[in-house]
């Protein structure tokens, strides 16, 4: 009898199972940009990009997509770069670069959209941090470019919490720590259950502050940009999130909530 092949965790192979839609996001960012621009973008830089995951699906969506990842940490970055190869054809690997460098940085590559998914800014705890990386973001947009960032929060989120969601042979919490109201602080973990094998808790660890739809908005036009935009994500029949989001000026207090802010200089 041939003994089982023990499962091997793959913790950045789940996590984008768990809390990315790259090719999603990808498909997202080009309507977007041709509904709001009236042409197709060419460039994108993926802020905070971790596996780079985003930034490969780009180059895949279309022979004529360039993408640049920054990120800090070389571990995804050797991850992504071992993704890269399984993933792309070789015809398609020059068109993905990626940059070990803090995203506060001067001289990063310019680009037609810019983006800093998964909260990832949430890292900034100060104004000025957030001011200074928002005047990088400006500095770095191509004529007619713009920059998106997604954001959440909700009732839920003002104290501990814990929520809990399933994927294929496995079942996983996006855990909150805590929540302090004066700093807007809080840390939040993923843990990561699979069938049959240890628990992975604080697999992935968060110090963030949580900031609001109104303080990020003013932060962007304090940087330069001229305008900026909500889509907030719409409502389910079983009264979840639809994964579609509408440019909104009202949004619904709810537990949990998410969106995206498009800046525009």
């Amino acid at each position: 009898m041939v003994a089982a092949k023990k499962y091997k965790f793959d913790k950045y192979q789940v996590y984008t199972e768990a809390v990315q839609s790259p090719e999603h996001d990808a498909r997202f960012l080009k309507t977007l940009y041709v509904k709001l621009v009236g042409r197709q973008p060419v460039t994108l830089r993926e802020d905070f990009c971790g596996t780079h995951a985003l930034a490969r699906a780009w180059v895949d969506l279309s022979k004529d997509f360039k993408a640049v990842g920054v990120e800090i940490d070389p571990e995804p970055i050797k991850y992504g770069k071992e993704r890269d190869k399984l993933e792309l054809p070789p015809e398609k690997l020059p068109r993905l670069k990626v940059l070990r460098r803090n995203v506060l940085s001067a001289g990063l590559p310019k680009a037609d959209l810019i983006c800093a998914f998964n909260f990832s800014y949430f890292c900034f705890h100060s104004r000025a941090l957030l001011l200074q990386y928002f005047k990088r973001v400006r500095s770095s947009l191509n004529r007619d470019g713009f920059f998106i960032l997604d954001i959440f929060g909700g009732t839920q989120h003002g104290a501990p919490s814990c929520d809990t969601k399933r994927l294929p042979g496995m079942r996983y919490e996006f855990e909150q720590e805590f929540f302090d109201p004066i700093s807007n602080s809080t840390r939040f973990y993923l843990n990561f259950y699979p069938r049959g094998q240890k628990a992975r808790k604080r697999a992935f660890s968060y110090d963030w502050r949580m900031w609001s739809i109104p303080e990020v908005r003013d932060v962007l036009i304090d940087a330069g940009f001229k305008t900026t935009k909500v889509y907030w994500e719409g409502t389910a029949r079983d009264g979840r999130g639809s994964g579609l989001y509408h440019p909104r000026e009202k949004g619904e207090s709810c537990q949990v909530w998410t969106a995206y802010i498009v800046a525009i200089p």
